[in-house]
């Protein structure tokens, strides 16, 4: 059976169908249910029961609901791209549009925790008194990057380049990272033969990020060449907690140095190496092309990309 046009045979809907494209059109553009009902003025059951109405006059399914928002299918990009012009066109003439036509809706950025809370987030805040809106999500890159694709973010701070061709990433900062300690811990290791090297931490109780070590390997295969053969003392999610106890003499750790930088210069925290080629990670700005027209998206990208060239 073909489909029913939901425009109709004629090309012009009836009030109801206007509604239904309307939240339709909201529910595409913001990535959600909630979101869509939020800028509607709308309760999310009744966004919902309305995109259920839309998909049985279409017959087809335009999203595909996911744990965290929904991701449109190919259906829903055709519907929008006959709809969303004239839609807007008809707002405007109006005056009576949604509200996300008189006030843009918030930007949803993401990124890991420490990155945002002592970097990307203070960037922002001349934005934010400007009338800019955030929503912000902290996490690991991977699932991120997933629910970037799904239409769940506007723009990922990343510390891995996303494979695939279906996201755009630019380098957005370098971070070095560096072997510290407390003032104690390393006296004690300078007291140690030079000739123990990394051994010499051995005895040190190791804090770190994950149980598995990825940051404090990766130094140790860098830095000095060998596999790192131990277990941490301590393992919290939070590089922010890793500085806490490390600055407060729990033992050792690596770190961002922009995360440590003013334990650094306060003598809290010493270098207990400084290899002339430290350990780097890029961190990545990414975005889907072309698929939020909200004009604060632009404002914070950019305003992201200059504060992190002095990060």
């Amino acid at each position: 059976m073909r489909p029913i046009d939901p425009l109709g045979a004629s090309g012009t809907p009836a009030q109801s169908d206007l509604n239904l494209l309307r939240t339709f059109l909201a529910v595409y553009r913001s990535g959600s249910f909630t979101a869509a009902a939020q800028l509607l003025g709308l309760s999310q059951p009744t966004v919902t029961t309305q995109i259920r109405s839309l998909e049985r006059q279409t017959r087809r399914e335009l999203f595909e609901r996911l744990p965290r928002g929904v991701a449109p299918t190919a259906v829903a990009d055709e519907l929008a791209a006959r709809v969303a012009a004239p839609l807007d066109a008809l707002a405007e003439a109006t005056g009576h549009g949604p509200r996300e036509r008189s006030r843009a809706e918030p930007v949803h950025l993401a990124g890991p925790a420490e990155l945002l809370s002592t970097r990307a987030l203070p960037a922002l805040a001349p934005l934010v008194t400007e009338g800019v809106r955030l929503r912000v999500t902290m996490g690991l890159t991977e699932p991120l990057l997933d629910e970037l694709r799904a239409g769940r973010h506007d723009l990922v701070i990343a510390t891995t380049r996303p494979r695939g061709r279906t996201l755009s990433a630019v380098p957005l900062t370098d971070e070095e990272f560096v072997l510290v300690a407390a003032p104690a811990w390393a006296d004690r290791v300078a007291r140690r033969p030079a000739a123990d090297g990394p051994a010499a931490l051995h005895d040190i109780p190791l804090i770190t990020y994950a149980e598995d070590l990825p940051i404090v390997r990766r130094y140790w295969r860098h830095v000095f060449g060998r596999r790192l053969n131990c277990c941490a003392a301590v393992s919290v999610p939070d590089l922010r907690a890793v500085l806490a106890l490390v600055t407060a003499g729990a033992g050792y750790s690596v770190l961002p140095r922009y995360l440590c930088a003013g334990e650094l210069a306060s003598g809290a925290l010493v270098l207990l190496d400084a290899p002339e080629d430290a350990p780097i990670n890029t961190g990545f700005l990414v975005q889907r092309p072309g698929t939020s027209d909200n004009p604060h998206v632009p404002l914070v990208r950019d305003r992201l990309l200059e504060a992190g060239r002095t990060w």
